[in-house]
């Protein structure tokens, strides 16, 4: 029995975010450069992208590259960068043919000149679709986000357009790379690794976390389906007791 048999995709969550990790320790393993590991990871985000869209996940977030990445061997960051244009102009009509819409977040400014090109030809080559949205984290890190929201929102208050006293939580979200889109309900961290890694801090305050010893480049949809029902077997209560949720469902 597949665990997709076991979802109710009555109760899904709408977004999922997944940090992908284990790439480097499984070329490793394995006796070859880190490089292979993302290229093999790369099979696993067309998998698990597919299996998301299957069962109709709103939104998929995909922790791709970190800031902190940008200190690794500068072989690896430029092997990661042609890996990351070449996938994107090769998956483009697969996501057009699967009504799949890109969005990226992070600080992209820090990209290559040709990689920034190829991102912002595959948003307007996918804008018109309406099925699930793939988030791709790129060159992202939540503090960064979070400081730079925060100094966006301050130059607003200092030109006048915002009174302080009219910052709250909903007018902070409006100022995040991901205003666009819902908090994520559950956040999957794949290789035994216990943290989230400077990832959707602010977004994550009532996700649900899930970690699995799967090195991402063996993770697949199936993988993907026991999360989701792992889920939806928890009750989210959001600070309120067992007993007021209950109550709020019989109604």
């Amino acid at each position: 029995m597949s665990f997709k048999d076991a979802i109710d995709c009555n109760i899904l969550p709408q977004h999922v975010a997944i940090i992908m990790d284990g790439n480097g320790r499984w070329a490793e393993e394995r006796g070859q450069d880190r490089l292979m590991g993302h290229i093999n990871g790369v099979e696993s985000v067309r998998n698990v992208v597919e299996g998301a869209a299957e069962i109709g996940i709103k939104y998929l977030t995909l922790y791709t590259f970190s800031k902190e990445n940008w200190d690794r061997p500068q072989y690896e960051v430029d092997g990661l960068m042609e890996l990351f244009i070449d996938t994107i102009k090769k998956e483009i009509p697969v996501l057009n043919k699967n009504n799949i819409r890109l969005h990226f977040i992070g600080d992209l400014d820090m990209l290559p000149v040709n990689a920034n090109r190829q991102l912002q030809e595959s948003i307007n080559e996918t804008s018109s679709n309406t099925g699930l949205n793939l988030i791709i984290a790129l060159s992202y890190g939540s503090r960064w986000e979070i400081a730079n929201s925060a100094k966006r929102l301050a130059m607003d208050v200092k030109a006048g357009k915002i009174l302080p006293e009219s910052i709250n939580e909903d007018l902070f979200h409006r100022y995040l790379n991901t205003n666009a889109f819902p908090d994520p309900e559950l956040m999957i961290r794949t290789s035994g690794e216990f943290r989230i890694s400077n990832f959707l801090l602010y977004q994550l305050a009532y996700a649900e976390l899930y970690f699995t010893n799967v090195l991402w480049p063996d993770f697949r949809k199936e993988n993907l389906y026991e999360a989701i029902a792992d889920y939806q077997k928890r009750e989210r209560r959001f600070g309120k007791t067992g007993k007021q949720i209950k109550q709020e469902q019989e109604k």
